[in-house]
């Protein structure tokens, strides 16, 4: 029988090159598939992409296994930047991580794969995979502290059928030393942090050049200037740091915060000290996508609204428009339009919307 082909998204940082190698000693046809999605230069008019495909290159040969590019940066910036840019137009706070994930890795990438004479797709992505018939569950990590469904919850189940995640039972400790057994090049490079199209250059220049800012007043909520902001958009509902405030002579002497963004006014609205007016017991959703279905309308289940924070106990109820409706144990700070409410039961990521803002 021939072996099943296995094709990996490549990244060339250490978790996909795990991934390929325990694919491989497990007896697959493994194949490396760098995915393209940012056409950019630096200062020197290098590719900013030339050095994860030239780490792939090399984890690849180390392998033994054939590598291919594919450039996906056209479906990336119609799905994903711009969507991006115009959830900051609205003073949202956006995640690209996800819709890429659902837009480009799941959905074109995944095709080429199939197109290549994949049997499955694998990636480096820290979570599990189950199956039942035509149902496909997306399970939570081993390693809590790794796990990535936050990052899925906009995938199908039928995007799911055929995937593989090799990590989903490993702790980043264990990835690293089975990257030092299979003499993986890259086995002690940096996880790649932030956003992936915006890498270490400063956030504020680079989306400056994609939204025209303006300076503009930061107040209270009664109206009280106290300091002025270059452009509402750089901010996100919480921030205690970069507000330039200092201990002003008006207020209390404590740390100031952003509470909210009035786009339209070109106003940043903060507060000072006791910060209990960022708490909030509920929120609600636009839209909703379950990878599987809810046991009912209503349901107990446990949620996350960052990546990384300990799940939080809650009740969700499904409303007639699809949208979802999440009321927390207890309050949540800074709750951000623009970003992901996920829900899970268990094990079980159900699925995820962009929080439409807390109540």
């Amino acid at each position: 029988m021939p072996k099943k082909r296995v094709i990996v998204g490549m990244s060339g940082g250490v978790d996909s090159a795990v991934a390929a190698a325990l694919l491989k000693e497990q007896g697959y046809d493994v194949v490396g598939l760098y995915m393209s999605n940012w056409k950019e230069t630096d200062g020197s008019g290098c590719c900013t992409g030339e050095q994860d495909w030239t780490d792939v290159r090399s984890i690849c040969d180390k392998l033994g296994i054939p590598y291919y590019s594919s450039d996906f940066s056209r479906q990336y910036m119609d799905n994903v930047f711009k969507l991006f840019v115009e959830e900051y137009r609205k003073g949202r706070t956006p995640n690209p991580d996800v819709l890429c994930n659902r837009e480009v890795k799941f959905g074109p990438f995944a095709d080429f794969a199939r197109g290549m004479g994949a049997d499955y797709i694998a990636t480096g992505h820290y979570c599990r995979v189950s199956h039942d018939g035509d149902t496909h569950f997306l399970l939570r990590a081993k390693d809590d502290n790794k796990d990535q469904t936050y990052f899925l919850n906009q995938v199908s189940s039928q995007q799911l059928r055929d995937v593989m995640f090799p990590l989903g039972d490993l702790t980043k400790p264990e990835v690293r030393t089975l990257a030092q057994r299979f003499g993986i090049p890259v086995a002690e490079k940096k996880d790649s942090t932030g956003i992936c199209f915006i890498g270490e250059r400063n956030f504020r220049q680079f989306l400056s050049q994609y939204i025209p800012m303006k300076d503009g007043d930061i107040v209270t909520q009664d109206g009280r200037k106290v300091g002025r902001h270059s452009g509402v958009y750089y901010y996100t509902i919480g921030q205690r740091r970069g507000l330039g405030i200092g201990g002003n002579a008006d207020g209390n002497g404590e740390r100031w915060f952003v509470l909210e963004k009035d786009v339209e006014k070109n106003l940043l609205i903060v507060s000072q000290g006791e910060d209990s007016v960022l708490f909030k017991g509920a929120l609600e959703t636009e839209g909703f996508n379950f990878i599987t279905p809810p046991p009912s309308d209503e349901f107990e289940c446990e949620v996350r609204i960052k990546h990384r924070q300990p799940l939080q106990k809650a009740t969700a109820k499904v409303l007639s428009d699809g949208s979802v409706r999440i009321d927390f144990v207890d309050k949540q700070r800074a709750i951000a339009a623009g970003q992901y409410a996920v829900i899970y039961i268990g094990e079980v990521c159900l699925g995820g919307g962009v929080i439409n803002g807390a109540i």
